[in-house]
């Protein structure tokens, strides 16, 4: 959720108004698995701030972009599997660079049981190889 934003829910009717579209088009994307409101006990949809974030992709792809349905699915997936991929990338470089610093500290016996082997990479000389 972005930061900011309150963690409200709105109602069909409201968001259909907002971004000027029919509650059936909303309906619509539920059916096809671009959307995933959350459902009262009365079983009424509710959209948060997140699903309105979504929509409001949706929207820029369809309306502006013309992506058709199918498309959009594609492109919600892949950007998932990136966030997914980024958060995956950002743990490992922050894992490197504690392990990093632990050496660089002269980190004991657990240096031995590390993930990473770290050579020391000092220039030889030749010894008289050609």
């Amino acid at each position: 959720m972005a930061k900011g934003r309150s963690k409200a829910a709105y109602m069909i009717s409201a968001v259909a108004e907002q971004y000027e579209i029919h509650p059936q088009t909303l309906r619509l994307y539920e059916r096809e698995g671009l959307l995933r409101p959350s459902r009262s006990e009365g079983n009424t949809r509710l959209y948060t701030d997140h699903d309105l974030e979504r929509l409001e992709v949706i929207l820029h792809l369809t309306r502006d972009l013309g992506v058709n349905l199918a498309g959009v699915d594609i492109i919600l997936n892949m950007r998932e599997k990136m966030s997914e991929m980024q958060r995956q990338i950002e743990t490992f470089v922050s894992d490197l660079n504690r392990e990093f610093a632990a050496r660089a500290r002269g980190a004991g016996p657990e240096q031995k049981n590390s993930l990473i082997r770290v050579v020391d990479s000092t220039p030889t000389k030749n010894l008289g190889r050609r």
